[in-house]
């Protein structure tokens, strides 16, 4: 089942429409509904991932998908502390903010 749009993507939609129905259709309307995984475990992966590559835009929407599936503010602070020994302490303390902020808006800080 596709996930609702975001405004992330919304924003981007008219500028290009085939990449976002490709993201609606392919990534979260098969992709993340492949039976192998949970959603929490792809969840954790694409954290992971995301606090790696550096790509705190796109990890903001991330760990909040997260959280609705289940990772917990405390496993996602392990993710991004682990990583800071993997992919860079600038990428981890970045992330830190990123996962604040989200908390931030949730109430959950």
């Amino acid at each position: 089942m596709a996930q609702p749009a975001s405004p992330a993507r919304e924003r981007i939609r008219a500028t290009v429409p085939k990449m976002i129905d490709l993201t609606e259709k392919v990534i979260y309307g098969d992709v993340w509904e492949r039976p192998n995984l949970s959603k929490r475990d792809r969840s954790l992966m694409v954290i992971a991932s995301l606090v790696s590559t550096y790509r705190p835009e796109q990890l903001k929407g991330h760990i909040g998908r997260g959280l609705d599936n289940g990772l917990t503010r405390d496993e996602i602070a392990e993710i991004i502390t682990h990583l800071a020994f993997y992919s860079g302490w600038p990428a981890s303390m970045t992330a830190a903010n990123v996962l604040k902020e989200v908390l931030e808006e949730r109430g959950m800080l």
